[in-house]
């Protein structure tokens, strides 16, 4: 349940439903498998799995939900196959070409035809609202993914007054002036890994891994008028990441702070384990978040109503 990577949304106004309104909501658009002739389905799971039953788990103020997505996989080298096959059959029984028209009415039907057989390939993705911060964490780096869940929960409860969380500060104008500096953001420590980029649209990428970021070499190449695109962040609270140009965060660990909070915590069985780590994880994220937004100027609000 620990959070991979975050993608953060602004509610532009407050969210007021309770944990209980939102548990019948997303019921009713429950999680179903894909049908024989569905090529995917996507609905809501309990975040607990198979340790409960509702449809949110609330914890410290915050209101967890997850949803699963569910595709059938069908290579298009195995249609093409079947479609070859079957032009070529027909050209020797009919002695005749087999036209585009023809081809495409003839690949729908072999696809309908697999559709049963295919393999289900299923995927979670889970997100947490925090009503008193006004925010929506997701727990994904792709935009596309994080935007099926909203879109599926605005279908859901009818509203999500959402945009992306952006900084007062471009991060990559501010990525770039710490590692010219040599000086990290305060409570933060710059790690020995980033991206670097040409200003110009097919301009190099250079990825350093393991490296002195504040070497001769890295200078160099910042005062060639290249920017930092990803850079990685250790924060005194003890989570580790990677931060791109676009405020998402990436392939988040967290480290012995954390876990010997963790340690001291006695869960009797799954379900109180999985409380105990929402309520940990989410206090140490209000921390984090705030303070990786003022490293980046503070948070942009103009287009927010008061919460």
């Amino acid at each position: 349940m620990w959070f991979k990577n975050i993608l953060l949304y602004r509610f532009t106004k407050p969210f007021t439903q309770d944990p209980e309104q939102l548990s019948q909501a997303l019921s009713e658009k429950a999680f179903k498998p894909c049908g024989s002739q569905d090529l995917s389905s996507f609905g809501w799971v309990p975040p607990l799995g198979r340790h409960g039953t509702e449809f949110v788990h609330a914890a410290n103020g915050c209101i967890m939900v997850c949803a699963k997505r569910q595709d059938k996989v069908l290579p298009a080298a195995v249609v093409n196959e079947a479609l070859a096959e079957k032009v070529e059959e027909i050209k020797v029984q009919d002695s005749r070409a087999v036209g585009g028209k023809e081809r495409i009415e003839l690949k729908e039907e072999i696809t309908f035809n697999l559709l049963p057989r295919a393999f289900a390939r299923s995927s979670t993705v889970f997100a947490y609202i925090a009503p008193k911060q006004g925010l929506l964490v997701v727990n994904t780096a792709s935009a596309k993914r994080a935007e099926e869940l909203m879109s599926y929960l605005r279908e859901t409860i009818g509203s999500l007054p959402v945009i992306p969380v952006t900084a007062n500060n471009l991060p990559q104008h501010v990525m770039t002036h710490w590692l010219k500096e040599k000086a990290a953001p305060d409570n933060f420590e710059i790690g020995t890994e980033c991206e670097l980029r040409s200003p110009t649209d097919e301009g190099s990428v250079i990825r350093c891994k393991n490296q002195d970021l504040g070497s001769d070499e890295i200078n160099a190449h910042l005062q060639a008028d290249m920017h930092v695109s990803k850079l990685a962040l250790e924060w005194q609270g003890g989570i580790s990441c990677i931060v791109d140009d676009q405020l998402t965060v990436k392939r988040l660990s967290f480290g012995d702070l954390i876990q010997d909070k963790l340690d001291r915590e006695d869960a009797e069985d799954a379900a109180q384990q999985f409380d105990v780590d929402f309520t940990l994880m989410t206090a140490e994220f209000e921390g984090f978040i705030q303070q990786l937004l003022q490293a980046f100027g503070g948070e942009d609000m103009s287009d927010c109503q008061p919460q």
